[in-house]
C-alpha cells in the first residue's frame, strides 16, 4: 500500500454536513434534552416508588430506577464526550401520585408520550452510535411502560416467578430501608 495514504488518513478530519441532525451543534442540544427528559422520570419513579408498597412492583420500581440511572450514564458519557455540561436536576417536576394505581398509571402514560415524542427525531439523526443508544432505551422505556400496566393489572410475576411460590403476593416492604 502507497504509505503516502497514511499520511493523506492522519491528516483527514471528521465531517458534517452544516445544520445536519448530527452536527455536534444539533446533536449536544437534543442529547441533553433527551438526558433532561430522562433525569425527570427518573426522579418521578423515585418518589412513586415510596407510594406502591406491594413487594413485587415496588421490585419493579427499583429495577426500571437501576435501568435508568445506567441510560443516564450513557447519555452523561455521550453529552461530555462532545463537550457539554449536564444538568443538575430534571426541568420537570414530578407528578405527585397518592397511590400505587396512580402512580402505575402516569408512569404508563409519560412511558408511552415520551417513546411517542422522541421516537421520530431519534430516527431521524444521521449518527448511528447516538441513534442506536437512543433506540435502546427508548426499548427500554418500551418495557417500563409495559411493568406499570401489568402491575396496574394486579400481575405479581412482572420480573419473573420465584421458585416454590405458588403465585401468591410476598408483602409489603418497609416504609423505611434499614441500614447497619
Amino acid at each position: 500500500m502507497d504509505p503516502r495514504l497514511y499520511q493523506l488518513q492522519g491528516k483527514a478530519e471528521f465531517v458534517t454536513r452544516p445544520g445536519s441532525a448530527d452536527s455536534p451543534s444539533a446533536t449536544l442540544p437534543l442529547l441533553l434534552e433527551f438526558y433532561d427528559e430522562k433525569l425527570s422520570a427518573v426522579t418521578q419513579h423515585l418518589d412513586h416508588a415510596s407510594v406502591v408498597q406491594q413487594y413485587d412492583a415496588n421490585n419493579t420500581y427499583q429495577y426500571i430506577i437501576n435501568r435508568e440511572e445506567v441510560q443516564l450514564s450513557w447519555l452523561t458519557s455521550a453529552i461530555t464526550d462532545m463537550g457539554g455540561t449536564l444538568p443538575q436536576a430534571g426541568s420537570r417536576p414530578p407528578k405527585p401520585a397518592k397511590a400505587a394505581m396512580e402512580a402505575f398509571d402516569i408512569d404508563r402514560q409519560d412511558a408511552q408520550q415520551f417513546v411517542e415524542r422522541w421516537q421520530p427525531r431519534v430516527e431521524a439523526m444521521t449518527n448511528a452510535r447516538h441513534r442506536n443508544m437512543l433506540r435502546v432505551i427508548l426499548g427500554e422505556t418500551r418495557e417500563q411502560q409495559r411493568f406499570f400496566e401489568q402491575a396496574r393489572a394486579g400481575r405479581t410475576d412482572l420480573l419473573g416467578r420465584r421458585a416454590g411460590v405458588d403465585g401468591e403476593a410476598m408483602g409489603k416492604v418497609l416504609p423505611g430501608r434499614w441500614i447497619e
